[in-house]
């Protein structure tokens, strides 16, 4: 976790920033917007009185990432430029894909649920609310394929649809209807309709620029080689005790007596050196002390 973001500079006395010491609890209860967003980092309710430090801490955050996705959305003039370089590929990839998750499987088909209850109880053959139930099928379509189509997507998520949905029960829906469910309809697409254009920006602001030199390569499919290069990676890390015994080796001691200064078995040794030659693809005492040197796990000096 960092925090080498210099929020100072962006005079948060103007923009009342949210800052690494900003209480979770109380940023939530002012910015309910923001709440989806935690749930897009793993973050669920329930948070106390922890910070937003605490809460990258514990969920093993960026720091600065969380901080630019939540000021951005509680400051519209909010610009994170500056802070691109502090954000790991992965952060980025991983929140996008979190977002079209959350929109696809929560928050579209909470305004469908509503919408088809609405529809239900205010007259299922009253023409005009079916045109309504068309409109969100054409924007569900489109809002899909958007997201589908990930960061190489080169225009604004698509709202126009969602707006003139709200509009029309807004304005023009005659006759008897459920007015509570109505509220319902509303409620959920005007938290959609924000959500996406604050999203909008951060795609623009943040996501767009941190990918403007991958020349059309998609997104997913180079997100997935990053993950599955971080997983290679870490399945090819020595462990604690492999590492303690490479420099045990490297040192010149022979497999029993390495067994003898560790008080463990010889076949217990012969297994962990066996790990140590997969992982590292290394035989050679020489050439495991050129990888400890490389790798700075001893200071063993070369012959």
């Amino acid at each position: 976790m960092r925090t080498s973001l210099n929020l100072k500079s962006l005079n948060p006395k103007e923009m009342k920033l949210i800052t690494p010491h900003s209480v979770v609890a109380d940023v939530l209860a002012k910015h309910n917007e923001l709440i989806p967003v935690f749930n897009r980092f793993g973050v669920r309710l329930g948070v106390g009185d922890k910070t937003i430090s605490d809460i990258c801490t514990e969920h093993d955050l960026n720091i600065d990432f969380v901080l630019t996705i939540v000021n951005v959305y509680v400051n519209e003039t909010f610009l994170p430029d500056s802070a691109l370089s502090l954000f790991e590929t992965e952060s980025v990839t991983d929140y996008f894909q979190r977002t079209a998750e959350n929109y696809l499987r929560d928050l579209v088909p909470n305004i469908e649920k509503h919408l088809n209850a609405f529809i239900a109880l205010s007259g299922s053959e009253n023409k005009e609310l079916m045109m309504l139930r068309g409109l969100f099928a054409q924007f569900k379509e489109k809002l899909t394929h958007s997201l589908q189509s990930g960061i190489n997507h080169n225009n604004d998520f698509p709202d126009d649809l969602l707006h003139d949905l709200k509009s029309i029960l807004i304005k023009h829906v005659s006759g008897e209807y459920n007015q509570n469910l109505c509220h319902a309809v509303i409620y959920s697409i005007s938290s959609l309709e924000k959500d996406l254009s604050i999203h909008n920006r951060l795609r623009s602001k943040v996501f767009r620029p941190k990918f403007e030199g991958f020349n059309g390569v998609d997104i997913k499919t180079f997100m997935d080689d990053e993950k599955q290069a971080h997983r290679h990676k870490n399945e090819n890390q020595l462990t604690n005790r492999e590492t303690e015994i490479l420099k045990l080796i490297v040192q010149g001691l022979l497999n029993k007596e390495i067994a003898d200064r560790l008080n463990i078995s010889l076949n217990t040794v012969l297994t962990h050196r066996k790990n140590i030659i997969a992982k590292t693809g290394i035989k050679t005492v020489s050439g495991l002390t050129f990888y400890c040197i490389r790798n700075g796990i001893a200071n063993v000096p070369m012959c």
